[in-house]
C-alpha cells in the first residue's frame, strides 16, 4: 500500500489558469481571473498553489492564456521558493501552439493536451487537474489516495451546493459506491440530490487521473470531430458513460476552520456578487475560511511595506475600524471603516465612511467619501465627497452595478465620470506619490 508521502512525490498538479473570467466584468480587463486580488493580500490562484505545496505536491504546472502578464509576474515574484534540485518546481505553460499550430487552447482538455510532451517528461504516475479560480483549502493528496483506493482511472471532486446555483457548474449523480452515474455540464434545470430537493451535487473542477490513462483519453478526444476539447463538456461525460469515473466527497479532504469544523468552505468567485461575498467572508468576526491558520498557510507574494496606520484627522477625530481587514501600507485618517477589506498601500482621508467595501491595492479615497457595498479596482482615486452605493439608479449610470447591488468602480469609469460630470472633480488634488506600479 502506497503512503501519502510517496503518492505526493508521484503526482503532478496542473493548474488551469487561462480563463477569461468575463462574469467578473472589468476586474478582468487587465488580468486573468486567477490573478484577481482577493482577501486583503492574496491573488485567487494562491489558494490552489498553496493547497498543492501544503499537500506535499511540489511539481506544478500553471497553464495560462488570457492576459497572463499580471499572473506570470505574480508567480515569478512570489512562488520562486521551490527548489528545482529537489525536483520541486512551478512550470509556466503559456499557450504556444505546441501540438496544434492553427489554434490556441480551445478548451480545458486541449490546454492539457497541447502540453502533453512536457507533462510526459516529468514521468508522473498521477495527474491532478485544478481550476485556478476558486477559494478553498484542500488536501489534494488525500483525494489522490481516495482515487487510488477506488480503483478507477479518474476521480472527480464534488460538493453539495444550493440547487438554484447549480446551473453554473457541472452537476453529477452518484450511486452507493460513489461511482458517477450521470454528469451534466451547466444544466438549465439541475437535478437534485437524492433525499434533498434543495441541493445538487456539483463538480469542483478538480480531477485526478492515472497519467497513462489521461494521455490516451486526450489523444482520443483530440481526434474526435465536434469535441469542444473540454473536460466538463466532453471528457468527463464520456468517461461517466463508460462507468470509469469515481466521485470524491470534498468533506474527506477539506481543511476545516477550527472555529467551524462542521463546514467545508469552497467558493467560485466567478461573479462580482460572489467575489464581494467571499471577501466579506474574510472580514467576518468568525470567518468560515481561516487564513490565519499557520498549519495550512496561504502563500503569496507581497511588497515590503510598512504596517497599516490609523491617525486622527486635522480636527483630532480618531478613526473607527470594525470587523475589517486592513493590509500593510494603508493609512486611514479620521474615518469610519466597517465590514470592509482594504488591500495594501491604500489611503482613506478624513471624514470618510466605508461599509462593506472591497478596496484593491493603491487606491486613494479623498475626504468626505461614503462607500457602501462597493468594489474599487486597483489604483482608483475618488474625488472628495463622492457617494457610492446609496442611489442605485445613479450608481448604475456612473459605474457597473451588479444584480446583487454591488457597485464596481474602475479607473476607466472614473475617467469617464470626470468627462461627464466635471463638477465632481472641482479642486481635485491628485495624490499619486505613494502608488506602486499598477498591473
Amino acid at each position: 500500500m502506497e503512503n501519502a508521502r510517496d503518492v505526493a512525490k508521484q503526482t503532478l498538479a496542473l493548474v488551469l489558469a487561462g480563463g477569461r473570467g468575463s462574469r467578473l466584468h472589468m476586474l478582468t480587463d487587465r488580468r486573468a481571473k486567477p490573478a484577481v486580488f482577493f482577501g486583503g493580500k492574496f491573488r485567487i490562484i494562491d489558494f490552489a498553489l498553496s493547497n498543492c505545496v501544503n499537500s506535499g505536491i511540489t511539481r506544478i504546472g500553471v497553464v495560462t492564456q488570457y492576459k497572463s502578464h499580471s499572473l506570470l509576474r505574480h508567480i515569478q515574484s512570489g512562488w520562486s521558493f521551490l527548489r528545482n534540485q529537489f525536483n520541486e518546481f512551478i512550470d509556466l505553460l503559456p499557450a504556444q501552439q505546441r501540438v496544434d499550430e492553427e489554434h490556441w487552447y480551445q478548451g480545458t482538455a486541449d490546454a492539457v493536451y497541447q502540453n502533453i510532451d512536457i507533462i510526459r517528461n516529468h514521468h508522473p504516475k498521477y495527474i491532478v487537474i485544478l481550476a485556478g479560480d476558486h477559494i478553498y483549502k484542500m488536501d489534494y493528496t488525500a483525494m489522490v489516495m481516495d482515487h487510488i483506493n477506488s480503483g478507477c482511472p479518474v476521480t472527480v471532486a464534488c460538493i453539495a451546493i444550493p440547487r438554484c446555483d447549480a446551473s453554473a457548474y457541472g452537476v453529477m449523480q452518484v450511486d452507493n459506491n460513489h461511482m458517477i452515474t450521470d454528469f451534466l455540464e451547466k444544466p438549465k434545470d439541475p437535478p437534485a440530490m437524492p433525499g434533498d430537493d434543495t441541493k445538487s451535487l456539483a463538480s469542483m473542477g478538480i480531477y485526478v487521473f492515472n497519467a497513462d490513462f489521461l494521455y490516451d483519453v486526450l489523444q482520443k478526444d483530440a481526434s474526435t470531430e465536434g469535441s469542444r476539447r473540454d473536460f466538463g463538456f466532453d471528457i468527463i461525460p464520456a468517461l461517466v458513460r463508460e462507468h470509469k469515473a469515481h466521485a470524491h466527497d470534498f468533506a474527506l479532504s477539506c481543511i476545516r476552520n477550527p472555529g467551524a469544523p462542521e463546514l467545508c468552505y469552497w467558493r467560485d468567485v466567478g461573479t462580482i456578487d460572489a467575489y464581494w461575498e467571499a471577501n466579506m467572508d474574510i472580514a467576518a468576526v468568525q470567518p468560515q475560511l481561516d487564513v490565519y491558520d499557520t498549519t495550512w498557510p496561504i502563500w503569496t507574494h507581497q511588497f515590503q511595506l510598512p504596517p497599516a496606520k490609523y491617525v486622527q484627522d486635522i480636527n483630532g477625530a480618531s478613526s473607527v475600524v470594525m470587523n475589517s481587514v486592513c493590509s500593510a501600507g494603508c493609512i486611514i485618517s479620521g474615518s469610519s471603516i466597517s465590514h470592509s477589506v482594504l488591500f495594501s498601500n491604500s489611503r482613506v482621508h478624513s471624514n470618510c465612511s466605508l461599509n462593506e467595501a472591497v478596496v484593491l491595492p493603491s487606491c486613494v479615497i479623498h475626504r468626505g467619501c461614503r462607500l457602501t457595498k462597493v468594489v474599487l479596482d486597483r489604483g482608483c482615486e475618488l474625488p472628495r465627497n463622492l457617494v457610492i452605493g446609496e442611489n442605485a439608479e445613479l450608481d448604475a449610470k456612473r459605474f457597473y452595478r451588479s444584480e446583487g447591488g454591488v457597485v464596481l468602480v474602475t479607473r476607466e469609469m472614473l475617467a469617464k465620470l470626470r468627462e461627464n460630470e466635471p463638477n465632481l472633480f472641482d479642486g481635485f488634488d491628485s495624490y499619486r506619490g505613494h502608488a506602486s506600479p499598477i498591473y
